[in-house]
């Protein structure tokens, strides 16, 4: 698995990631949890849920990123439409406001830590960029796609070495959302070869940044973080 392991981190638990983080933000969790809004609590409480099951998941990176994925959505709590370019006004605005409130440049440093490896891999990684698969998929304007991936990927390391942390997180997750649209839509096989490199490097990338965003929202309960889109109804 690539990562590193945190300074802080214990020895893993047996069937669990090295470099886990669930059992540290959920205790905090617990000791916060009577003192936060409604909302919040039950935001933190699902993310953390699907976090400590993707911990879990030391075998199979596929059903790891998309139990992370779940885990971002529970975080994020807002419907999300099947195409990225409807919510990338949604997304800017979470990444924003997490980013602002993010006192301890706790989101900045997993990029820096991460650029020799998952970022800078995705970053050149054609099959999760979307301009290729709009060329692939008979889209007229996007026979350049390999000068628009050079010149995103450019784009994108400029702005991390600027730490301009806000605009960096938008190209990362719109590759990471074009992986979860093929994985959770069926455009890829299980543990299939042509693809474990960006299942791999997106897994460890979104388990490094989601705890982070749990964290922010944890030491801003007050923040408007939205209502969750399904809400526990009692019958």
């Amino acid at each position: 698995m690539a990562g590193q392991k945190t300074g802080k981190s214990a020895k893993a638990a047996p069937g669990r990631i090295a470099e886990g983080r669930h059992a540290e933000i959920k205790a905090r969790h617990r000791a916060l949890r009577a003192d936060l809004p409604t909302a919040i609590d039950l935001k933190v409480h699902r993310a953390l849920s699907w976090l400590d099951r993707a911990e879990q998941e030391t075998e199979d990176e596929d059903t790891r990123f998309i139990l992370l994925w779940i885990g971002f959505n529970a975080a994020y709590a807002r419907r999300i439409d099947e195409s990225f370019s409807s919510e990338q006004g949604r997304f800017k605005a979470f990444f924003r406001k997490l980013v602002d409130l993010d006192e301890k440049g706790r989101i900045y440093a997993v990029l820096w830590s991460r650029f020799s490896n998952e970022i800078r891999t995705l970053l050149v990684n054609p099959y999760v960029f979307p301009d290729f698969w709009r060329h692939h998929n008979g889209e007229p304007g996007f026979a350049d796609w390999r000068a628009r991936l050079e010149d995103d990927r450019r784009e994108t390391l400029r702005l991390l070495g600027k730490q301009e942390t806000r605009e960096v997180l938008g190209p990362i997750f719109e590759r990471l959302y074009v992986l979860r649209n093929q994985l959770v839509h069926g455009g890829a096989t299980w543990n299939g070869r042509v693809n474990r490199d960006q299942v791999r490097d997106g897994a460890a990338l979104l388990g490094r940044l989601l705890p982070a965003f749990i964290e922010i929202m944890m030491d801003h309960p007050r923040r408007d973080w939205g209502e969750p889109f399904y809400p526990v109804v009692q019958a």
